[in-house]
């Protein structure tokens, strides 16, 4: 989750052109094209229990002391950035998540968060703490788990909950890593958007880590993915315009628009607008606590939009669970090929192209349970189709960045396997017992 600030000094709305010119301002040659990295990861005390903010804001502190500078809110260290490392935060429960800078090539993202997770493993073992590589807090109930303190999440704990009834668990619990990758021109963003929205269900399958909570199996591949389903509706999930012809920026920001607002933030204090159903239309149109609708605020809205890709002046990749190293690695990888060339996203794309969007929606609710064993698409096995999707981004990674063709690897051996990282989790579950002094240090981040 993004921790922008709107300020009081932006560039007030006048025309909604001003909108979908924000996204315009995103277009970039390919030759100027990059690639972010964000991974966030769950952090356990020995017998497992979610750690306070007192421990957190301690392994926050020690890169404040290596030369990050601190971020602050009303006197609590809430993360830290850095000029070349990007941003360090906190998520509701306690995550921890690092936002790293774009880079042209793939490999220096991921040499970027490979660092700072090698300083994050030193500094959370300074403090007892284990990183458990998996896409949903494993063990203990979600109100164990404390709120941290932040002025954005106090709104939204109130507000999620009245349109989902797992929206707690998804603040507290649950932890992804994402892809930020450019766009040329509009033409090439919706292309990219409706690709990635289309082949949703199957990036969350081959990437499904999260079978155990409050201690035990859940009986589902990605427990965070079905958390997700049961969250907001009006903000999350596959959006049916992308599918249409003559989808363009203009559809999404329509769309962002009528979704509700969770606040009105000046100078990092929020008000609520929880119960209001009060749309960023109307913000426009009306004004809110004596204050008129800015850019700023803009872009604000748009990061507590929650779509399995999210336009920005960039595209945000969100279907994947955080787990292993390697993992982590691979969901850029996967996205570089796969968005590489014309021919790979034509190829991607064909695989799912058949479905209508009342089986898009279908499977995207059977996937968290069922995973790679889930439906056949078109009539085609579903495992061959997500095997035949690590093909053809292994085909378009091998074009744009060959060094970075290794990072596939652990996609290849689970289509080749049919085996995902919740079902090893499940494993070595079985394996101890449940027994979490002996679990602990299977799923822990090395």
């Amino acid at each position: 989750m993004s921790s922008f600030t709107s300020s009081s000094f932006s560039a007030p709305i006048h025309d909604l052109a001003q909108l979908v010119e924000h996204f315009r301002g995103g277009s970039k040659p390919e030759a100027k094209h990059r690639i972010g990295l964000e991974h966030e990861k769950i952090a356990v005390l020995p017998d497992g229990r979610a750690p306070g903010h007192e421990i957190i804001a301690r392994v926050i502190a020690s890169f404040v002391a290596r030369g990050w500078a601190p971020m602050d809110e009303a006197g609590a260290l809430i993360g830290a950035t850095h000029p070349t490392s990007g941003s360090f935060t906190l998520e509701p429960g306690g995550q921890l998540e690092h936002s790293g800078m774009p880079h042209r090539l793939l490999r220096d993202a991921v040499l970027d968060n490979d660092r700072h997770l090698d300083e994050l493993i030193l500094a959370c073992a300074s403090e007892g703490l284990r990183l458990v590589c998996t896409g949903f807090r494993p063990f203990f109930s979600v109100d164990e788990i404390p709120w941290m303190p932040k002025g954005r999440y106090v709104v939204m704990r109130d507000y999620l909950p009245r349109h989902g009834r797992r929206a707690h668990d998804m603040m507290k619990r649950t932890a992804t890593v994402q892809a930020n990758l450019d766009f040329s021109d509009e033409a090439d963003a919706i292309e990219k958007l409706r690709l990635g929205q289309a082949i949703s269900p199957l990036v969350t399958a081959l990437f499904a880590a999260s079978p155990l909570a409050d201690g035990k199996p859940t009986g589902e591949q990605s427990y965070r993915a079905s958390t997700w389903l049961e969250t907001d509706p009006a903000r999350c999930g596959l959006l049916p315009f992308l599918f249409r012809d003559g989808a363009d920026f203009q559809g999404y920001a329509d769309w962002a628009l009528d979704v509700p607002m969770f606040f009105v933030s000046r100078e990092g204090q929020y008000r609520s607008l929880a119960g209001e159903d009060f749309t960023f239309r109307r913000f426009i149109a009306e004004g809110r606590f004596g204050q008129q609708a800015t850019m700023d605020d803009w872009e604000l809205h748009l990061s507590t939009l929650f779509p399995e890709l999210r336009l920005k002046t960039y595209i945000e990749v969100r279907q994947a669970d955080a787990s292993t190293r390697e993992m982590v690695r691979a969901l850029p990888a996967l996205w570089r090929g796969v968005f590489a060339s014309p021919d790979a996203r034509r190829a991607a794309y064909a695989l799912v192209q058949a479905l209508s969007f009342e089986e898009r929606v279908a499977l995207q609710r059977e996937v968290p349970r069922a995973g790679l064993r889930a439906s056949p698409i078109s009539g085609v096995n579903f495992l061959s189709c997500a095997r035949e999707l690590v093909a053809i981004a292994s085909a378009g990674l091998s074009e744009a960045e060959p060094d970075a063709l290794p990072y596939l690897d652990p996609l290849v051996e689970i289509v080749e396997s049919g085996v995902s990282i919740a079902d090893r989790i499940l494993s070595q579950y079985t394996a101890t017992g449940g027994d979490l002094q002996q679990l602990i240090p299977l799923l822990a981040m090395h």
